[in-house]
């Protein structure tokens, strides 16, 4: 039981130093893609030492199990992970806890995926309702909507065909290149299927609220998204333009001044954009992918290294 013994400690090491440690690093405000396959990467982890601690404690605790898991391994692996020996009933209640964790886990993302279908469906036919398509339109086709509204707005709707709305408010509030950084911006978030980030963190937040890893992974998904797409705008339009066009679309909400929906982070990404601040060497931002790539890999090597050894 020495191998699931660590690979659990090792799980719960990460789910409650990893946020801490990332919550004091200034670098993910400059690099907002490299934090968001930073966050992929600690969160993978954790489900990985759960999910391998589960396995070997299954084994331990029954020899069907077993005879599965190490039907195909060499002789001598087993005897490494000392499996038999140290079965009972804490192997199975650690494997039956587990287990338990594993489907709650499951239920959640279903339960999100169903619920976001759900959404966009009845998104997708109120826009319908207020935009209708034109003759000859693809229905299946990505299209721009264009929406009455007194409020500057500007969304977009995922799916299969990603569908960008701007209300008219928008259209006369923006001005110059102001439009077509709002929606590169928004293009952005389609392109790279954020959608998909958010609904994962929301089911594990939803699911375990008691795990900090999982609370700081949906609060830092929403934030890191918004920060690439503001990047990827600026990139075309400029920092200036896209600052601006915030203020644009914002400035009605209170999203500004001392009594600002703290949620929003708008003012905090308009801040960001004016204050210009050098993104990091691509040395560093190869470092720091590269690193993050090695996490998941560390219980996948506590937990090959007794057959590795006995092979050896």
């Amino acid at each position: 039981m020495m191998v699931p013994a660590a690979l659990l400690v090792l799980g719960v090491l990460t789910a409650l130093l990893a946020p801490r440690l990332l919550a004091r690093a200034r670098w993910p405000d400059r690099e907002p893609v490299v934090a968001l396959w930073v966050w992929q990467c600690v969160v993978g982890a954790v489900l990985l030492c759960f999910g391998l601690s589960m396995l070997l404690s299954a084994a331990a605790a029954w020899q069907a199990v077993r005879g599965r898991l190490f039907a195909a391994a060499p002789h001598g692996v087993v005897d490494a992970y000392a499996l038999g020996a140290a079965g009972g009933p804490w192997a199975a209640f650690t494997a039956l806890t587990l287990a338990g964790g594993a489907l709650w886990t499951g239920a959640m993302l279903t339960r999100e995926v169903l619920r976001a279908r759900a959404d966009r469906r009845a998104r997708g036919t109120e826009l319908l309702v207020r935009a209708p398509l034109l003759p000859g339109e693809d229905p299946a086709g990505a299209r721009l909507v264009v929406l009455e509204g007194r409020r500057p707005d500007a969304w977009w709707l995922p799916g299969a065909a990603p569908q960008l709305v701007v209300t008219t408010a928008a259209l006369g509030r923006l001005k110059g290149s102001q439009l077509d950084a709002v929606l590169a911006h928004e293009q952005s978030h389609a392109a790279a299927r954020h959608d998909w980030l958010l609904h994962c963190s929301r089911a594990l937040s939803g699911g375990f609220p008691q795990v900090p890893v999982f609370l700081a992974f949906e609060a830092e998904m929403h934030r890191l998204v918004e920060l690439a797409a503001d990047d990827a705008a600026s990139r075309r339009y400029g920092r200036l333009t896209v600052a601006l066009a915030l203020v644009g679309l914002n400035e009605d909400r209170g999203a500004f001044g001392p009594s600002a929906a703290p949620q929003t982070h708008v003012s905090h990404r308009v801040r960001r954009l004016l204050s210009a601040a050098p993104r990091l060497s691509a040395v560093r931002r190869l470092r720091l992918t590269a690193l993050a790539t090695l996490v998941p890999a560390v219980p996948l090597l506590v937990a090959l290294v007794p057959g590795l050894s006995a092979l050896a």
